[in-house]
């Protein structure tokens, strides 16, 4: 994605508002309302585009057990954690195909 000369100012608003809104909610404080509900939004957006919780939670100052909350509440299908699996179930299926 290219940006054209006049679209600086629309990702210069975009960033400052996301670092308002990171701002305002600062880690601990609650988090209720319209805010809440476009944080909820933000993170859904944000998780649907392939970041994670961790990184999520990092980039809004929160924790990974809050992100993870505020988008089991937005209805998120969240990703299995992903890497090697390990067990008998596996091994036994392996041998009987």
């Amino acid at each position: 994605m290219s940006l054209a000369m006049g679209d600086h100012g629309i990702l210069t608003d975009h960033l400052y508002e996301e670092a308002r809104v990171a701002e305002t909610l600062k880690k601990g404080s609650r988090v209720t309302g319209a805010a809440r509900e476009k944080l909820a939004a933000d993170l859904k957006k944000k998780y649907d585009s392939g970041a994670s919780i961790r990184a999520l939670a990092e980039e809004t100052g929160r924790s990974y057990g809050f992100v993870h909350r505020m988008l089991s509440e937005s209805g998120v299908n969240l990703r299995g954690r992903g890497g090697a699996t390990r067990g008998k179930g596996k091994a036994t299926a392996a041998a009987g195909s």
